[in-house]
């Protein structure tokens, strides 16, 4: 930190309400940004320019201004720039103005999305997106910022990733802002599963902005508000993006943005500012209305007295103790006794796994244990791969289970969420090497009381051991929240009073320790006859003093049943809502008793329309050759099940359903599905289905084409033969590579409203030189239906599956 006066830290935690600035990027376009070229160049061309907005805003009464780094990585900035050296210069030009207030004006790092994607949903990998966020940080954090705004990301995975490259670089505090559209991120996570997942990473502010005005980003808010227990920033655009003069302006005046946006100070946003069109007046105005407003106080979550950890995926969370419901960790994943498995671990295959995680899931697993450990496996490849596809197909949360820490450390790359690690116990350095990685990527863990080659067997020592524990995690600065205690469950065939002391340290855990704990059920009653019994009588005695979760088989019914009947009993089914909904025709002799069903993960998958609908790549193949040779032509498997399957994805899309992870598996299965039918279709056939053409593009300086490629490839799954010109394609080069192919479509494609008035060149040249017959089709996170319309667009899509069906109407007219 530069300057003199107390921190931002310190300032967090006092009791007046933070302002940020507004939108810098408008700003630049209002200050001469000629459209289309970089905002990172321009403010390096004019940096008196930049000075002079971040000294309005000050003026204006921020107490906090962005660097203008939004698009600093190295991905977005033009080759000829060093991104360390340009965030450093910003920095300092930002601390410059900053500095020169008068006041105390803090300074935050604006961290903004690469515009790619990782693997599997793009081409990416783990240590070149941590790279060039270290390179962007650390530049940040040498120009004197004091605070990192990791802002307007779409994708929790890749904000992990930033949070983390954060922690590698520096001790700054971290914002993290995710943007939502009706309730979730692009990739599918709600606010309740952002604020679980980055809350877990220690994360300082969690925030929401842009995409929204505030009277639409409210519901956003409260949920923020509701999950999170670190203070709230929210910053929402000027209203919605309109075309006027060839700009790009937004509508909501000063005054009605400062009314609606200070309402979220008396629910108890603690931090304010704008986005998108927003300017000083926005600003100043805000500051006026909040006044001396006092920030409402927010009801802390109930936790029944013990806190609960909270473990997710990109698109799920599922907690375990306070009030949480009575968790059951599928135990299934496991190669132990299992030949076939393990064989097909040998050979990098998966099709075991996947279905026991699909039957699990079926039989109301709210979390899968996931472990590979066999002879002549290697953990450290097959555990991360076999991560990376269960979470691509499943949005059930996973424990990673290995006793190679290398392993859980390469998982834990791969993983979109918050693991539950499994687990840490007291053998030497296993707490030094997971203990930091776990807290540094916000994984939960298992905290087992071994030391030592000796079980202990009584609650005494189970407790000295985990109280040691517990202390080398306060020394490596581990929050205990990411903590839940196994309680050593020992067989009573051999020691009487296995299940006394256990129950002892339960309650131990609850009562002294107050954290949750976890039993692997079936130790209880090895050796024992009524296995079954014996292991759900343990788990109702366990749950009565405060066991929260079991790792078991949750095809077992007696288990599920003593699971819903705990919850019930202790208050934890309010209303006897899930009792009753699952048990209503229970009988003793019933198979009534399971769980939820969520058919989206958990159909067995029979047919190739299956496939395509739940993203199956792997398993297709072996369904298309089965058609095959029951005798159906390629054709018909193409039309009667493959395109009516992505139409079915597609119609699950747009119904919030899916989200676009799901789309992109199960169009990258299509795409499987018809790359092996291709050669046995006739020419004829084959040239009937691709005779719509169309080019797509991401327009001239605009460099992002996330949207752009994933409409591509669900036109080439509805048979439109595409060509794909890339990102940066001026007018010229789009309209000439259409008339060389012979496309009666332009789909055209852009994330910033500085760069989506370059549309028009493209509408312009078509006309100048009288084509007609072209259509063209645009879309992109900031156009809207109304400014295609403005430009004479023929056609507008909000998302992918819009865009497929808007284009096979353009092409029949």
């Amino acid at each position: 930190m530069s300057g003199s006066g107390r921190t931002f830290s310190q300032a967090l935690f006092e009791e007046a309400v933070l302002f940020f600035d507004g939108g810098l990027g408008t700003m630049l376009q209002a200050k001469g940004l000629p459209a289309g070229m970089s905002p990172e160049l321009f403010s390096l061309e004019n940096r008196d320019v930049l000075l002079s907005i971040h000294a309005e805003y000050i003026g204006a009464g921020a107490d906090v201004i962005t660097t203008n780094t939004f698009g600093g990585n190295a991905f977005k900035l033009p080759s000829a720039l060093d991104a360390f050296a340009f965030n450093r210069e910003m920095a300092s030009l930002a601390r410059e103005a900053a500095d020169k207030s008068g006041r105390r004006v803090f300074v935050a790092g604006s961290v903004g999305p690469t515009g790619q994607f990782l693997r599997p949903l793009g081409e990416l990998s783990f240590a070149e997106l941590l790279q060039v966020y270290m390179d962007q940080i650390r530049g940040l954090a040498q120009g004197g910022v004091d605070l990192l705004q990791i802002e307007t990301q779409i994708d929790l995975a890749e904000a992990r990733i930033a949070v983390l490259a954060a922690r590698r670089t520096c001790s700054l505090p971290i914002s993290v802002s995710m943007t939502y559209e009706d309730g979730s991120t692009l990739t599918g996570s709600s606010p309740e599963v952002c604020a679980a997942t980055l809350g877990n990473m220690g994360v300082e502010i969690l925030a929401v902005n842009c995409g929204a005005g505030p009277e639409e980003m409210r519901d956003t808010v409260e949920s923020l508000l509701a999950f999170s227990s670190v203070p709230v920033l929210a910053q929402p655009n000027a209203g919605l993006p309109e075309l006027a003069q060839g700009r790009t302006v937004f509508r909501l005046a000063p005054e009605p943005f400062a009314e609606f946006t200070a309402k979220f100070v008396s629910l108890g946003v603690k931090l304010v500012g704008g986005c998108c069109g927003t300017t000083p007046e926005h600003i100043a105005a805000l500051r006026q209305v909040v006044g001396s407003l006092e920030i409402g106080v927010r009801k802390p979550p109930e936790t029944a007295g013990v806190p609960c950890i909270s473990v997710s995926s990109r698109s799920r969370v599922t907690r375990i103790g306070g009030a949480a419901p009575f968790c059951l960790v599928g135990e299934r994943i496991n190669p132990t006794g299992k030949k076939k498995f393990s064989a097909e671990l040998v050979a990098g295959e998966f099709t075991q796994a996947m279905t026991y995680a699909a039957e699990q899931i079926e039989a109301g697993a709210q979390l899968l244990d996931v472990n590979v450990g066999a002879p002549q496996v290697d953990e450290l490849k097959t555990l991360p791969d076999l991560v990376a596809r269960l979470s691509a197909r499943f949005q059930i949360p996973l424990a990673l289970d290995s006793s190679d820490p290398r392993a859980i450390e390469a998982s834990l790359e791969v993983y979109p969420g918050s693991p539950l690690i499994n687990s840490i116990s007291g053998e030497p350095g296993r707490m030094e090497f997971l203990g930091p990685l776990c807290r540094d990527y916000g994984a939960p863990f298992i905290l087992l009381p071994l030391k030592g080659r000796n079980l202990p067997a009584t609650f005494r020592e189970r407790a000295l051991i985990v109280e040691v524990l517990l202390k080398k995690m306060e020394d490596l600065k581990i929050p205990r929240h990411l903590a839940l205690v196994d309680c050593l469950v020992l067989t009573v065939s051999s020691q009487a009073e296995a299940a006394v002391e256990c129950l002892k340290f339960i309650r131990y855990c609850a009562e002294t320790l107050k954290v949750p704990s976890i039993a692997g059920l079936s130790n209880i009653s090895f050796g024992l006859p009524a296995r079954e019994l014996l292991n759900a009588s343990f788990l109702t005695l366990g749950a009565g003093v405060g066991l929260s979760a079991c790792i078991a088989n949750p095809d077992n019914r007696r288990i599920r049943e003593a699971a819903a009947a705990s919850d019930l009993l202790l208050g934890r089914d309010r209303n006897a809502v899930f009792f009753i909904s699952n048990y209503a025709e229970w009988t003793p002799t019933s198979a009534q008793g399971t769980s939820i069903v969520r058919p989206q993960e958990n159909a067995a998958l029979l047919t190739p329309e299956q496939a395509v609908i739940f993203g199956a790549r792997e398993e297709i193949l072996p369904l298309i050759d089965k058609a095959l040779a029951e005798g159906e032509s390629s054709l018909d498997i193409v039309n009667e099940r493959l395109i009516p399957a992505i139409t079915e994805v597609g119609r699950r899309f747009e119904r919030k359903e899916y989200f676009l992870p799901q789309l992109l598996r199960s169009a990258e299965a299509m795409q499987a599905a018809v790359a092996r039918l291709r050669p046995l279709l006739e020419e004829a056939e084959f040239s009937e289905k691709r005779r719509n053409k169309i080019v797509m593009a991401t327009v001239e300086g605009d460099i992002h084409d996330i949207g752009k490629n994933i409409v591509s490839l669900m036109l080439e799954n509805h048979g439109f033969e595409v060509l794909d010109l890339g990102k940066d394609i001026k007018a010229e080069d789009i309209v000439n590579h259409a008339l060389e192919l012979g496309a009666g479509l332009i789909g055209l494609s852009a994330l910033m409203t500085t760069t989506m008035v370059r549309m028009r060149d493209t509408l312009d040249l078509l006309k100048k030189r009288q084509i007609e017959h072209i259509k063209v089709l645009v879309g992109g996170a900031v156009v809207t239906r109304d400014f295609a319309q403005s430009i004479g667009a023929h056609g507008y899509a909000g998302d992918a599956v819009e865009a497929v069906r808007v284009a096979a109407d353009l092409a029949g007219k």
